[in-house]
């Protein structure tokens, strides 16, 4: 069976609502796909575990580099944030050249792939930090990158009827794919046989990215599944369903340009929220491990609070996206923030107070609130600014993690030099609360506060845009 199946076209029509969106219907999803689309949540899903090793893992290894290369904890954890900053980076420029057709998903899949193994063996064959960042940092950040916002991007594309669930699922692999290289890194990662570990993870890396990503393939723009009304006229029950869900989060009202997404002022809250919570996450990935081996805790513990951490964080992803779809996105966004915040500071009090127990529920906590809000952010940007340029949309937000980046490691390695980790936990706790008051203001534009929409208000009339036409 070939990657990219041959299918024949199919008619569809473009019908417009009230507030003048295009919904694109007729074609179902096994005529552009050749099969499910359930495939555009299973391969990502799998693609995101198979990078997921570059951000979660680190902080696991990095006491053996160190040692064997001679770095301090301040150098160690600059490669880090340089990574971050890389791999937050190409979300963007990746997006419009996928909006425009010049780089399609499969391409960005398998160029993603290659970057990323390419990444991981250098953090195993370069001693020099400098030599580290270009390996890791530009070439590893770069590929891990292409993968992670290629992997959201395309659930969101395939799923605009109901996103939230599918979002989060993609999004925790990233984060509980990890778990076995966490504790191989603890128990097996050694200075004899380094090199080795990482060239075969670079290797795996490599072919679980690049198999996922030959069977990676957009929809056509303003795609609406054939099976599901846009404006819930389907059955009895199906219409209350979808229609209590989209009363929680309604479509967007029309396709939003970044240009335009951003003079809403909404793009930018999201923007600026991000940058906070994406530093408290990334202090906690990269330190909690640290901050346990300097209290004495043993080679279990830290481990085990690093895999909790990846664990509940990767599935803490997919429940919340569940719950977006119940409760609202932005309101569950601003739990999630909560909790992290409250995270911080049961983690410092617990580990100061040597409770071993204490301290690994609140890495549980932390694992949490340190990941659930990617998905809800990846979410909530189609819901405020539709889909048809969601990669670029969401690439400008993701882009925060640029900032949050660098907060979250190499500064925040100067200020526990500084002030130690009370001093750490206790600004990113701080940050954290930050990040929560500030989705308090998101509102949907074009949106009243508390309107469901024009097209249920006004009985869910569809105008017609354009004939049947062949794809």
């Amino acid at each position: 069976m070939s990657a990219i199946p041959q299918v024949p076209s199919v008619p569809y029509r473009e019908v417009t609502d009230v507030n003048g969106r295009v919904y694109r219907i007729g074609e179902s999803d096994r005529s552009i796909l050749g099969r499910p689309r359930a495939w555009m949540v299973w391969l990502p899903w799998f693609a995101m575990m198979g990078v997921s090793v570059f951000e979660y893992g680190y902080s696991s290894a990095e006491s053996t580099l160190e040692s064997v290369h001679g770095w301090t904890l301040t150098e160690a954890f600059w490669i880090a944030s340089i990574w971050a900053v890389f791999q937050a980076g190409v979300a963007f420029p990746a997006g419009r050249l996928r909006e425009k057709g010049i780089v399609s998903a499969r391409s960005a899949m398998l160029t993603g792939a290659l970057l990323s193994g390419l990444g991981m063996a250098s953090l195993a064959h370069f001693g020099n930090p400098a030599l580290v960042i270009i390996g890791y940092s530009v070439l590893g950040g770069t590929g891990s990158g292409l993968v992670y916002a290629t992997c959201i991007n395309m659930v969101g594309k395939w799923y605009p009827d109901n996103k939230g669930a599918r979002t989060g699922f993609v999004n925790g692999g990233f984060a509980y794919g990890t778990l076995p290289f966490i504790f191989v890194f603890s128990y097996w990662f050694h200075p004899g046989n380094f090199k080795l570990v990482l060239d075969l993870i670079a290797l795996f890396m490599v072919g679980t990215v690049a198999v996922c990503g030959m069977f990676f393939k957009d929809p056509p723009k303003s795609w609406w599944p054939h099976d599901v009304d846009p404006l819930n006229r389907g059955t009895a029950e199906d219409s209350a369903r979808v229609a209590k869900r989209l009363a929680k989060n309604p479509p967007a009202k029309r396709q939003f340009t970044p240009m335009e997404a951003i003079r809403t002022g909404q793009l930018p809250l999201m923007w600026f929220a991000l940058v906070c919570i994406g530093g408290v996450s990334l202090f906690g990935i990269n330190f909690q491990v640290p901050f346990a081996k300097s209290l004495g805790f043993g080679p279990l513990v830290a481990a085990s609070s690093a895999g909790v951490l990846a664990v509940v964080n990767g599935v803490g992803r997919a429940a919340v996206g569940w719950l977006s779809d119940t409760l609202g996105r932005r309101q569950t966004l601003t739990l999630v923030l909560l909790v992290a915040g409250v995270a911080q500071f049961g983690v410092l009090w617990s580990g100061q107070a040597h409770n071993e127990p204490l301290f690994l529920f609140f890495a549980f906590l932390n694992g949490f609130g340190g990941g659930a809000f990617y998905p809800l952010f990846a979410a909530l940007v189609p819901d405020y600014f539709g889909e048809n340029n969601n990669a670029q949309n969401y690439g400008l937000v993701y882009s925060a993690k640029l900032v949050g980046g660098v907060g979250g490691g190499g500064l925040a390695a100067s200020v526990i030099s500084a002030w130690g980790y009370t001093g750490g936990y206790t600004l990113a706790g701080g940050i954290a609360f930050l990040s929560a008051a500030i989705t308090m203001l998101l509102r949907q534009p074009g949106r009243e506060s508390g309107e469901r929409g024009a097209e249920h208000k006004n009985g869910g009339q569809l105008t017609p845009a354009r004939a049947d036409v062949t794809g």
